[in-house]
């Protein structure tokens, strides 16, 4: 038993030391890791340190082209002529929307060309009114959150049971298209202010084109084809009503006399007719809404586009970002000090390597 303890002790030593080199190896891992991490916290403190360097030592520099830029781009902004704009509301039917969207594109081409007797032409307004107008936009309107899932479940559905689970509804707001909504809002830009109620009868005729209305014939066909139908219907139901109550008045007339045998209630007398006047009526009044639904929606899409909101008479003052020159010139004046800043450097650099 001596004998064997000697090895044991050397296979613990052994086992011992196997561990301590494992242990050890993984410190260094870990040292290096953090030694990297660190590393390179120190380089983005040290450019970041190095760019202020730069600013603080050229800050009057900075600060007097920056101030000029601002002045230049100040005095540019108010050079230009003013833009005023204002916008309109509008619910399409029966696809006219697609050619509307194609009009605008057209109207802003005629307008980039300044073609305006065309433009005077399509909106039937004096040339002089159409020469002060600089452009149109259109975007979809305002949207509620249910709007946007009814949207989305109606194209669902409209996919098989295989692709229904590819679009996500994130997806689909993100890349659906200008078409997609029902509401439509129009901006005009002009560089006068009350220019904009004249153009309400030119947007009137963008919407009508043949397309669209085949399409409202097509639908006025259809209304009067199920509106026939549902008057035949009715005319069926009255008939059915006046036989029905032609037999309750026979019935009540003809009184047949009744016997009862014993105590158990059997009678021998004629039963009555199941008329079932209720049921008539229940089928005469689902007839008679599904015929006012057909009238009102004759009524409510009588035309190619509902106004929701019209051109303001007089437009409000509108700037876009890319024209406020007041704050984008020292912007680009910065970019550009920092551009030169750091080619300036890079030569430098370059010089000294060589050398």
């Amino acid at each position: 038993m001596n004998e064997n303890s000697p090895q044991s002790n050397k296979q613990n030593d052994s086992e011992e030391v196997d561990l301590g080199q494992l242990f050890n190896a993984i410190g260094n891992i870990f040292n290096r890791f953090i030694n990297f991490i660190s590393s390179i916290f120190k380089e983005i403190f040290s450019v970041l340190i190095y760019t202020l360097k730069a600013v603080v030592i050229n800050i009057k520099i900075i600060v007097i082209v920056m101030i000029l830029a601002g002045i230049l781009g100040y005095i540019l902004e108010r050079s230009k002529p003013d833009v005023y704009s204002s916008s309109m509301l509008i619910r399409p039917y029966f696809d006219s929307k697609y050619q509307f969207v194609n009009n605008i594109g057209y109207y802003n081409a005629l307008l980039v060309n300044e073609n305006y007797e065309d433009i005077s032409n399509i909106f039937e307004i004096p040339k002089e009114d159409a020469s002060v107008l600089l452009g149109f936009e259109i975007e979809p309107g305002p949207e509620t959150e249910t709007d946007k899932l009814v949207q989305y479940s109606n194209f669902i559905n409209s996919l098989d049971s295989i692709n229904s689970n590819v679009l996500s509804y994130d997806d689909f707001i993100e890349n659906r298209s200008i078409y997609s909504g029902e509401l439509f809002q129009i901006s005009a830009f002009s560089s006068e202010r009350d220019v904009f109620s004249k153009l309400e009868q030119g947007i009137t005729n963008s919407f009508t084109n043949s397309y669209s209305e085949k399409r409202m014939l097509k639908r006025d066909s259809l209304i009067t084809i199920q509106k026939n139908n549902l008057i035949v219907q009715l005319a069926q139901v009255d008939s059915l009503q006046n036989i029905y109550i032609n037999v309750l008045e026979s019935e009540s007339n003809a009184k047949a006399p009744e016997f009862t045998i014993g105590g158990e209630g059997f009678s021998l007398g004629k039963d009555k007719s199941n008329t079932r006047e209720y049921e008539l009526l229940e089928k005469e009044i689902s007839l008679r809404n599904q015929l006012r639904e057909l009238q009102e929606k004759k009524v409510d899409e009588d035309v190619f586009y509902d106004v929701i909101s019209s051109f303001q008479k007089i437009g409000k003052k509108t700037i876009k970002w890319n024209q406020r020159y007041s704050l984008l010139f020292p912007i680009i004046a910065f970019v550009l000090l920092c551009i030169i800043y750091l080619t300036r450097k890079t030569v430098l650099y370059v010089n000294n390597y060589e050398a």
